[in-house]
């Protein structure tokens, strides 16, 4: 059974940073893209990034609003991926969810792509 658990989500000010983590279980993820989206309060759940399979390089995206100021990164010898979040700002409050699929093809960059969520982290940044 495939699990994600995200950590370090938390508080903080604007122009300040916060990390992320996603610990994978249940199978083998180095073959598949593994990434992040969030879900602000009234709005629809959102592509922040991610990072594919890592024998063909580890090709990474970003959402246009998080380019510059977020680096994902992943460790597939122990399962986890990261978000690294720089420069935050009160439009970055929102529950960020850990995700990853189960076709090796995809990119991982819409909601209809996840086959796996984790269960949320609060990131709130104050103005």
């Amino acid at each position: 059974q495939v699990q994600l658990v995200e950590s370090g989500g938390g508080s903080v000010q604007a122009g300040g940073s916060l990390r992320l983590s996603c610990t994978a279980s249940g199978r083998t993820f180095s073959t598949y893209a593994m990434g992040w989206f969030r879900q602000a309060p009234g709005k629809e759940r959102e592509f922040v990034a991610t990072i594919t399979f890592t024998w063909s390089g580890g090709r990474i995206f970003y959402a246009d609003s998080v380019k510059g100021r977020f680096t994902i990164s992943r460790d597939s010898a122990l399962n986890l991926v990261y978000l690294q979040m720089d420069s935050l700002n009160p439009e970055d409050t929102a529950v960020y969810y850990c995700a990853t699929t189960g076709r090796t093809y995809s990119n991982l960059r819409t909601p209809d792509e996840v086959d796996y969520w984790g269960q949320g982290t609060q990131v709130t940044v104050s103005s």
